[in-house]
Parts: structure tokens; sequence; C-alpha cells
């Protein structure tokens, strides 16, 4: 089997909840009875990921503690402390070097997905891109990606677009950003020394490879949600009538154990 690396970035601190924050990571919280870690390691390794690199910060022993506890997973998976106050640029400079294959999946450890990540990984190998941006209804972006006739033409971490450019250019169209993107390894470590020590690791980094590189954005048609307060939390954890996205997890949970 063909390996594939995932980096799954779980230092951040879970500011926006509160109490419940300050007890455990935020990929540690639970929905339906699992935690969103758990949720991604069982589908990283369904689509085919066989090494899992975990970045930890804050309350980092607890991942930890976890993984050990859930020795089952049958893949390989490092949970390397990367500073719990490092911002993502330092986080992903520290393990970079643990990286071995030609493209690895980036994402962040506090959203739940059901998407064809096996094709979308295929597809970005074969069309040789250096960054295949993942899109979708994203409740809190972490950035936005312009494209232009199917070509992406810039990122932005704010949600609003330069309208003189908008409406300058009709056919300018803005993508909401899911955290979730292919990158091509080699591009990475060539611009460590750039963003390593960043405030901004996507305003950073993603702005110049479009510039520079051959880049891909793919509209996911699969669930994505993202936790980051009690509300969220509650959208995929409390059973309510005609709760969709409960359902939808019920059902990815079932799928996966």
């Amino acid at each position: 089997m063909k390996n594939k690396c995932a980096v799954v970035l779980c230092g951040g601190k879970g500011s926006r909840l509160g109490l419940l924050g300050k007890k455990i990571p935020k990929t540690l919280l639970k929905a339906q009875g699992k935690e969103i870690l758990w949720y991604i390691i069982k589908y990283l390794k369904f689509s085919g990921f066989n090494h899992i690199i975990l970045p930890v910060g804050y309350k980092g022993n607890q991942i930890k503690d976890f993984l050990n506890k859930n020795n089952s997973f049958g893949i390989k998976i490092e949970a390397i402390q990367t500073g719990i106050n490092s911002n993502i640029g330092s986080r992903i400079s520290k393990i970079i070097d643990r990286i071995n294959q030609k493209n690895f999946l980036l994402l962040n450890g506090d959203a739940i997905f059901d998407i064809d990540l096996i094709s979308i990984y295929k597809k970005h190998c074969k069309k040789n891109y250096a960054v295949t941006f993942l899109s979708g209804e994203v409740t809190y972006p972490y950035g936005s990606i312009g494209v232009v006739k199917n070509k992406v033409i810039d990122f932005r971490r704010n949600l609003v677009f330069d309208q003189l450019k908008v409406r300058n250019n009709i056919n300018y169209i803005g993508y909401n950003f899911t955290g979730i993107c292919l990158i091509k390894t080699e591009i990475l470590k060539k611009y460590n020394s750039i963003f390593k020590n960043s405030k901004n690791f996507e305003q950073t980094f993603y702005p110049k490879i479009i510039k520079k590189y051959l880049t891909n954005l793919i509209k996911i048609d699969g669930f994505w949600h993202s936790i980051d307060n009690i509300k969220d939390l509650a959208a995929v954890d409390k059973k309510e009538r005609k709760n969709y996205k409960y359902t939808v997890l019920k059902k990815i949970k079932k799928f996966l154990m």
C-alpha cells in the first residue's frame, strides 16, 4: 500500500469554548460520545492515510494519553509537542522533517467531515498541483480563495473581498476555505524559512504559492463541520427534531465503528 501522510493541527487553545476549552484540547471534545480526533483518525485511515502527524501544544499530554488508550487504530500516529503558544507556521516547521511523502494532507483538528479524499488525493498527485484547496459551506472560514475562470489567483485571511476588484472582473469568485488542503512537500520545505516565524501561516505561505505555482480548488460535496464553540458542538451532539447535522454524524459514526 502506498504511504500517505496527514498533518492534523492540534496545538491551539479552545478560547471560544469557555471553561470547557480550559479543561481539554478542542480536538478531544466529544460529539455523540466520540472525540473529534477519533472521527478524524478513523476517516483518514479509511481514506488510505497510514501516517498521521499531530503537532500538539496546549494540554498536549492529554492527546498523547488519548492515543495510548486508543492504540488499536492500526496506523502510525505521532504526537509531537510543538510549544504551547506556538503559531501554526512554527508548529509545521517543527514537524516538517517527519513528512517523508511527496504530497501530504494538512487539516485542522477541530472539524468532522465525510469527504472523498481518495479521489481528491489522486487528482492532486496526477495533476502535480503545488496545493489543492478544499472549499465548502463554512461558518467560520479559514480564509477566502479568489478564482477567475477556474484558476486560483489569490488567498485572503479575511472574509471581505476587494469589492473594486470584483466589480472590475465579473468572473472573480470568492470561495470559503475549509482549512483542508493537499500540499507538495518539497514546496513546503522550500518556503519553511519564510513561514516558520510568521504570525499567520495561511497569509504568508498560500499567496506566494498561488502566484508562483499551479494550484487547484475543489468544492467538496460531502459533510464538513468545524467545531469552534459550544453552539457548533451542540449542532452535531444534541439530538433534536430536524437536526440534519446530528443525523449525518450519527451515520458517519456508525460507518467508522
